[in-house]
């Protein structure tokens, strides 16, 4: 689930973007921008689209503080972790759905 959330996220390291790779986009704050085809947008898609986020949610920890640390919010989380992470990540599956109905790439990169 990792790996997949890193690359819906980050792209593939092999997806070097040479034409955004200046200063002007990129700063040499975290990774180059990175591509995903429209195959590897289509594949994330897939596999995100068989993500069960109840199922995921369920193994977080019963309070919410501990949620939150568990999901790496150390300093604490204002709201409901579940609820934080359940609309994100329908939102990011519903982004990758329809990229890959358009058979489109995406561009990935920390600004």
């Amino acid at each position: 689930m990792t790996a997949l959330l890193d690359r819906a996220v980050s792209g593939d390291p092999d997806g070097n973007v040479g034409f955004l790779d200046h200063d002007e986009v990129y700063d040499g704050f975290g990774d180059p921008p990175r591509l995903l085809d429209p195959a590897a947008v289509a594949d994330t898609a897939a596999a995100l689209g068989r993500v069960q986020l109840d199922d995921l949610l369920s193994s977080l920890p019963a309070s919410t503080a501990d949620a939150a640390i568990s999901c790496g919010f150390r300093g604490g989380f204002d709201g409901d972790v579940r609820e934080h992470l359940a609309e994100h990540f329908v939102a990011l599956r519903e982004f990758y759905r329809t990229a890959a109905r358009r058979a489109q790439c995406v561009v990935t990169w920390v600004d």
